[in-house]
Parts: structure tokens; sequence; C-alpha cells
């Protein structure tokens, strides 16, 4: 007969068998089993055992509650999924205190700060691939961006393979083995989740409870079904690890791959856009001469045009305008560049203080940089030229978040 707590963890073992279930006892969180002897070998630390009956021990691996973050950010980098269960309350129940799943961390869903790059988005990415076409979504729970797009023709697989390079995600979802056929090749986890999931209807319903609509027609994938499906599986998974509310994941952003530069896998590592073929550093790079960019924000949205080349000459000659202006206003760019320093990933520390996890610290940074827009308003006010970034003034201006006391955060 083995013990009530042995029992619920078995039963919640059940509940995430793809997962390393991280169980809280006291101060620690415990791994048991193969979940032990796979924790004890990654992370290099003892592997002990439990008595769990008269006759039985079982193998144990455990590391400090208050130190668990470096430990399961190794583990997820190595791609592997990791439950976190947590006492609910001090109450025992039949003399067991009450444990559930608060969240699953994947390498798709980390929020925490050591799992990521300041520069680089962290996509979770869905694809489905049925009869010549595919549907791709993708999303960024610590900035909340989300896309979706449909590809098709006789090389789908070769298409889906090229669109993941561009993404680089750190993990892929599919519902079945044919759809996770051009993916196999990429260095990325990627898992199957229940084919249900992809499922037209299942996904439509998600979508709209999610966004509060009771129709898609305004999001542009209008008899792309195969995108719909991706998205709506996309945004479960997060809902199923996260355990809480996406209300930071505001809009779904719908694109065409002919919107820019088709370039394949091949072409892109040859060009070194933004790793070089030898080392894979940023430095040496195109991305490495050119990423002068004074915040995380800005780097990551120069990383996207890298990968995103344009095609429409209206876009090109607009961009190339905002360039000429900063470039021949020397001052003003400095003057700009040095209110930006200030500036803290406010796409990030918003999103976490919208999942309830932001951190005394992170308001505090939110307050600093949000004391700075004004100023950086009178700075864009004074440029002189075309820029774009001037017709933004008025919308920062009109924005009760970056006009209202923040001394209170």
């Amino acid at each position: 007969m083995t013990t009530p707590s042995r029992q619920q963890y078995l039963s919640v073992k059940k509940q995430y068998p793809d997962a390393i279930v991280f169980y809280r006892l006291g101060d620690f969180y415990e791994t048991f089993d193969d979940d032990a002897k796979l924790v004890a070998k990654e992370l290099d630390i003892v592997l002990t055992s439990r008595k769990v009956s008269k006759k039985q021990r079982v193998p144990m691996a455990g590391v400090p509650h208050h130190s668990a973050e470096n430990y399961i950010a190794k583990l997820i980098r190595s791609g592997y999924k990791v439950a976190i269960c947590e006492q609910i309350g001090n109450t025992p129940i039949n003399g067991l205190v009450p444990r559930e799943v608060q969240r699953v961390i994947t390498p798709g869903t980390v929020v925490e700060g050591a799992l990521l790059a300041d520069n680089e988005n962290n996509y979770l990415a869905a694809v489905i691939v049925h009869d010549q076409k595919a549907g791709i979504a993708f999303v960024d729970i610590t900035t909340g961006a989300f896309g979706a797009t449909q590809l098709q023709g006789r090389d789908v697989e070769r298409l889906v393979y090229n669109e993941m390079t561009r993404l680089k995600p750190a993990e892929i979802i599919t519902p079945d083995e044919t759809s996770s056929k051009p993916i196999r090749a990429l260095n990325i986890p990627y898992s199957l989740y229940e084919s249900w999931r992809f499922d037209l209807d299942q996904a439509k319903q998600e979508l709209q409870r999610h966004f509060d609509v009771a129709t898609l027609d305004g999001f542009g994938l209008g008899g792309k079904s195969l995108a719909v499906q991706a998205a709506g599986a996309v945004i479960q998974y997060v809902a199923d690890t996260q355990k809480a509310a996406l209300n930071h994941i505001t809009h779904l952003t719908a694109y065409s791959t002919d919107s820019f530069m088709n370039l394949d896998a091949s072409t892109r590592r040859n060009l070194e856009l933004t790793e070089t073929i030898r080392g894979g550093s940023s430095q040496g790079s195109l991305l490495g001469v050119l990423d002068n960019t004074i915040t995380a924000m800005g780097g990551r949205l120069l990383r996207t045009w890298l990968h995103q080349p344009l095609l429409d000459v209206d876009a090109l000659n607009q961009r190339l305008d905002d360039v000429e202006t900063f470039t021949q206003q020397t001052l003003t760019r400095g003057d700009l560049r040095t209110c930006l320093k200030e500036v803290a990933d406010l796409e990030r520390l918003t999103n976490r203080v919208s999942q309830g996890i932001a951190l005394p610290r992170d308001l505090l940074a939110i307050q600093r940089s949000l004391h700075i827009v004004p100023h950086a308003v009178e700075i864009l006010a004074a440029l002189e030229g075309k820029a774009e970034a001037k017709k933004e003034i008025p919308e920062i201006e009109e924005n009760p978040d970056t006009q209202s006391p923040v001394s209170s955060l």
C-alpha cells in the first residue's frame, strides 16, 4: 500500500506524462521515478530515494525552491517541459495538503528572464499540413505578438520549412506525423498536440472566446481554414500550459509571405542575415553590423525586418525617409538615443503585469520608463522631415497609460 502523498503524485504525473513534474515538498521541488533519474543526470545533482511503502523505495532528486529557476532553465534549454506542482493552501484534507499544477513551462512558453534573449522573440508555433496546404500560427507570450498565415503549393513542405527557419520558434506543436514531417530536420523541440485541438470548429470557438467576438471575419483569415486551425490550437496550448488568463494577447495578425521577399533557408544562411555560418554568432553577420538599437524592443524589430525584406515600394520609401531624417539630424538623434537608454523592455514588462507574475523591480522599471515618454514625444515632435515616427505622436499623447501619474506604481 503506497502512501497518500505517493498516490497524489502519481495522479498528477498521469495528467502530465510528457513533462517533468516538479512536486513541491516543503522548501524543495522533488522529482520521482524516471523523472528523478533524468533530472539527476541533466542537472548533475544527487539521485536519492524515498520510501513509499513498506517494501518499496523510488528514485528521488530535488532542487531548492528558491533557486529552482536556474535548474528549470537548464532543462528547458535541453528541450524538456516542466510541470510546476504547488501546494494550494495550508489546510490538509484527509491528512494531505492539496496540490495541483500551477503552470507547465515549455521552450515556447517561458517568461523567465533567465530563459529569454533580450533582442529575440520567443515564439511558440503551430503547424498543420493537409492536401498541399499548410496553416502556421505563432505567438510570443512575452510580448503578446500573435500571427497566422496559410501556405499552398506542391512544395508546401519546403515552404513550411523555410517559414520555420525565418521564425526560428523555440517550440512547435503539430496534430500528426504528417504535419511534423517538414520540421523534423530542424533542431527545434516539437511535439504532437491532441488532433482535436486543431479541429476547425474547435479552433474557431477558442479564438472567438479568447477575443470575445461572434465571428472571425475581421481578422483577415477568410478562406484560410488551416491558418485558423493553427491559430486556435496555439492559443489553446498556451492556455493549457499557463493556467491563467491571456489578456495580454489582444491581436491576431493575418500575414502573407508574399508581402515580403521569399528567402529560403539556404539563402538566409549564406547571406548571414542574423548569424554567421561559422559559429552561429551575430557578430560578423548583417545584424551585427546594423544593430545600433538602444532598446530590446528595437532589437527585436530590426531582427524581424532583416528576415522580412519589404517588396512594397511605398513602404520601402517610407523606411528610407525615416532613415534619412534621423541620419541628417544628428543632434536630435543623439538626444533620442540618450532618452531611450532609460527605457526598459516595456513589451515584456507590461505583459508580465498582465499575466500576474510581475515583481516589484518590474513595476519600478515600468515607472521609470513611462516617465521618459513625454520627453521622447518632445524630441520626436522636433524632427524635421517626413519621419513616420512623427505620425505616432497623437496616439502616444492620447494614451492615458502614458499621461496619468505613475508614481503610485
